[in-house]
């Protein structure tokens, strides 16, 4: 938690400013009660109109300008507290950008979301207080208890002895809710998750009648949730009346004692009124330091989440060269003995992958579900590190491109089809900033798009909703395939990207990357063998193990998996 403060440095002026105001409105609010006494023994007992107004005008002054202090130490402290939280959400999220797929999937897409959120702006609050509150209230207190003395020592005794037990009561509180807290913010990840995987799984729910049973679950995670909260607010709770009672307590014996003074002559009528208003200053600012002591709980527990997430490194280590300078090889990429272990997996999802690509080959890549076909293609441009082996492209090793020039030779189009809030235009122009519309357009007939985007209202300008959720499947994926086809990558890997598209658009779309895609390096990766039929060479794969590699006609020979996938397809007669 405390490494996240360094995102207050900008804001030193503001983070010291802030609590010094505070002081100084706190030191207005302790000469108070020497106010009042004053006009108790002296204005009142002497009957003396004009010293009451004149101590009652100074009170007033005083609080224009505790409340001018109070009000500059609030502007300060919500200066730097926004300051800092729009700081460290800019830091984690660039950190979560630079994690690789392995890290974001041992994470949580849910619990990243959290953290990015409602952790933050825990975190903001507590800053926010402490900046406003921290020293004020320790400051009061002790200087109520000084000031106790300055009356009367025997008094004041009592102010020595309901400190140190009001602060056990408030440190003990706050030390055993720290890790409860932590506890509610992980049961808030687990409600998240549910309500987002509902959200976005709503039609499979309907379509198999499951609501009762997904609202159950629900209902029985946020109620788990509810009684973590429940239990660390009852225990929390329990602090303003411990620190009441033994405040309290405290009030009745200074009366009893102070009132035994008066009557001897040692104390005046005022000292004692002065001395309750410090115990009841003393309380207040307790009161808001428990308080305090409870929003600053739940901000250091959501600080350490959100450290957490800073504490993992990406497993990807960018290369330290700007630019890898490529030698021309016959062997555009080059599996060597390539083997892939997901972190935190027993087995290896790849073994001994072996093969070798031409530029410009159409590569297929077919296999049963869960046999590594993503996994494999995965690796090309560094999604996850290979474990064992090598992979070259253009003679060079890929661990020593640097990422960004790596990635930039490819096109991806991934399994599932993501277009985001927008245009289509601003869609199509992720690969290529400056793409025109021309390039844009030749894309999208490329891809088979181009029909549905021209009855589109405002064509290119149309309105892309969030995730796309305002086309069709199929249109999606044509639209992540125009996506990465403007680019013009000098590889392209399309991740089962066709599935949506129906037999005719699918065979039309391979046609035209063949004509028009003549120099790149594609990747079909597909659960359908008549999309890799005329691929320059197929890729099968079973259980992690490359088990045949050669043409359609090759394989339907000498390869069973391929012949078996082939004629469930097609038939035997085929």
């Amino acid at each position: 938690m405390w490494k996240l403060l360094t995102y207050l440095k900008e804001y030193k002026k503001e983070s010291v400013l802030g609590p010094l105001f505070k002081l100084l409105e706190a030191s207005f609010e302790l000469m108070v009660p020497l106010v009042v006494a004053a006009m108790i023994d002296t204005g009142i007992e002497n009957k003396d109109t004009k010293y009451v107004m004149l101590m009652g005008g100074l009170l007033l002054l005083l609080a224009i300008v505790g409340l001018t202090a109070s009000l500059t130490a609030q502007y300060f402290a919500a200066k730097a507290a926004v300051g800092f939280s729009t700081k460290l959400k800019h830091a984690l999220f660039a950190h979560i950008e630079s994690l690789s797929y392995a890290e974001l999937d041992r994470l949580g897409t849910t619990s990243l979301i959290t953290r990015m959120t409602s952790d933050v702006n825990q975190v903001q609050s507590g800053v926010n207080l402490v900046l406003r509150l921290f020293l004020r209230s320790p400051f009061v207190v002790f200087g109520a208890m000084i000031m106790a003395f300055t009356i009367d020592v025997k008094a004041a005794m009592i102010f020595v002895v309901t400190i140190p037990l009001l602060s056990i009561v408030v440190f003990g509180v706050m030390l055993i809710s720290i890790p409860l807290y932590k506890k509610v913010q992980a049961g808030l990840d687990r409600v998240l998750g549910i309500t987002r995987e509902n959200l976005t799984g709503v039609r499979v729910i309907r379509a198999f009648g499951k609501e009762e049973e997904e609202t159950e679950k629900f209902e029985e995670a946020n109620l788990t949730l509810n009684r973590v909260q429940m239990f660390v607010g009852r225990f929390s709770a329990l602090m303003n009346p411990l620190t009441y009672v033994i405040v309290n307590g405290a009030l009745i014996v200074l009366i009893w004692t102070g009132a035994m003074q008066v009557e001897a002559g040692i104390l005046t009528q005022g000292a004692v009124v002065a001395l309750v208003n410090y115990m009841s200053q003393i309380l207040v600012e307790l009161v808001k330091l428990a308080n305090l002591i409870i929003t600053v709980t739940k901000a250091i527990a959501c600080g350490n989440r959100i450290q957490d997430v800073f504490e993992v490194k990406s497993s990807l280590k960018d290369a330290k060269t700007t630019r890898v300078e490529c030698r021309k090889e016959q062997d555009f990429i080059v599996f060597d003995k390539v083997g892939l272990v997901y972190p935190e997996a027993s087995e290896e999802s790849l073994t001994n992958i072996s093969f070798s690509v031409n530029r410009g080959d159409v590569i297929g890549v077919i296999g049963g579900t869960g046999s590594g076909k993503s996994s494999l293609v995965n690796l090309i441009p560094r999604f996850y590190d290979l474990t064992s082996g090598k992979i070259r492209i253009e003679g060079e090793e890929i661990q020593n491109y640097p990422l960004a020039q790596l990635r930039d030779k490819f096109g991806i189009v991934p399994q599932k089809a993501v277009l985001f809030h927008g245009t289509i235009r601003s869609n199509m122009q992720w690969g290529k900033k400056d793409a025109t519309d021309e390039e844009i357009w030749e894309a999208l007939e490329t891809a088979q798009a181009a029909e549905f985007v021209r009855k589109k209202e405002g064509g290119l300008d149309a309105l892309v909703e969030q995730g796309g959720k305002n086309f069709s499947g199929g249109q999606r994926q044509r639209l992540t395939i125009a996506r990465a086809l403007v680019k013009k990558p000098e590889i392209l890997i399309m991740d089962d990207s066709a599935s949506a598209l129906d037999y005719a658009t699918d065979a039309a779309l391979r046609q035209e990357i063949r004509e028009k895609l003549a120099g790149t390096t594609v990747f079909i990766v597909s659960q359908r063998a008549a999309s890799i039929l005329h691929a320059s060479q197929i890729l099968v794969l079973d259980d992690g193990e490359l088990v045949g590699k050669g043409t359609h006609e090759t394989l339907l020979g000498s390869c069973d998996v391929y012949r078996e996938i082939y004629e469930s397809q097609f038939g035997k007669e085929n």
